[in-house]
């Protein structure tokens, strides 16, 4: 058993650092101009591709449970292929991938926020606070804790956007665990891929029409290579076995790794700095995520 638990501890950290790998591949891909909505099709495109062998007789057997729910994976598949995924790049434009991880680490309270409004999971008195205090860190990292920024309105595009990617994620996860499903965990991503990728599709074609095309090359192939394998299609494999193992619960706890991991390799890779505003974000962040995840009766 305890072989079984470090197996699923292993397994779960490769996956925070893979996701938290994706921020500095995002923000490295914006460096050498490739297209955020571009990489992200390409992206879930081979990771579709390379999904099919393996999943296409499930979804041919189920094809009519998968078309009397098709409304409810298209919801899925747009706020997390055709949103999230493609406004985390095109926020790495504009914004520092330290502020970009500390903001995506709220999402787990966000989920229970949103659990809650769509009467999925009850809520109780310390999550409502942990929501609070989350939204107050968000507050401060795009505010910059400036109060000349708030007064001109000026802030930084990225941080506005990330805060669309955060509750497209936080609205989907909610909806993920709103049902049980027929389909096996690989074909529901295989579907939840193709209807994102059909609504992306024209949005990538709309981004090369106004010019911004990808330049083939080393840059572009790796940075493809990486998230296509590692974000795309490792994470999501090693996050479905850590969970098998310890339960999801437990396995939730490691997603707040990510702004660790992220925050280290931008200040070695990009040395970004770690400024106050991203100091007094965290400490709100980090006690709305204590709070949201201290048990007491429902209200």
């Amino acid at each position: 058993m305890k072989n079984k638990n470090n197996l699923a501890y292993l397994l779960l950290i490769l996956t925070t650092i893979f996701w938290s790998g994706n921020f500095i591949v995002g923000k490295a891909a914006s460096m050498y101009e490739i297209p955020p909505f571009s990489l992200n099709f390409y992206r879930w495109f081979f990771a579709g591709l390379i999904l099919l062998p393996f999943t296409y007789k499930e979804i041919i057997t189920k094809k009519s449970y998968i078309l009397n729910n098709i409304g409810f994976f298209i919801i899925l598949g747009v706020t997390s292929i055709t949103i999230f995924n493609s406004i985390v790049y095109y926020s790495l434009y504009y914004t520092q991938v330290i502020s970009g991880v500390l903001m995506i680490s709220t999402i787990p309270v966000w989920i229970i926020f949103i659990s809650s409004l769509l009467n999925i999971e009850k809520t109780n008195f310390f999550q409502i606070i942990g929501v609070a205090f989350s939204l107050t860190g968000v507050i401060f990292i795009i505010t910059k804790a400036d109060l000349e920024l708030i007064k001109n309105l000026d802030f930084n595009k990225g941080d506005l956007t990330m805060v669309i990617a955060m509750f497209a994620w936080a609205i989907y996860s909610a909806l993920l665990k709103k049902k049980k499903y027929e389909i096996s965990q690989i074909t529901l991503l295989e579907v939840v891929i193709i209807t994102g990728l059909i609504f992306l599709t024209p949005i990538y074609f709309i981004e090369m029409n106004f010019g911004n095309t990808i330049k083939l090359g080393k840059p572009f192939y790796l940075t493809l290579t990486y998230v296509v394998l590692f974000p795309g299609l490792c994470s999501f494999f090693f996050w479905i076995k850590g969970i098998s193992i310890i339960g999801a619960n437990r396995a939730g706890v490691f997603l707040h790794l990510m702004p660790i991991f992220g925050a280290i390799m931008a200040m070695f890779i990009f040395d970004e700095k770690f400024m106050f505003y991203h100091f007094l974000g965290a400490i709100f962040i980090l006690s709305g995520i204590i709070l949201s995840n201290k048990k007491t009766k429902n209200v």
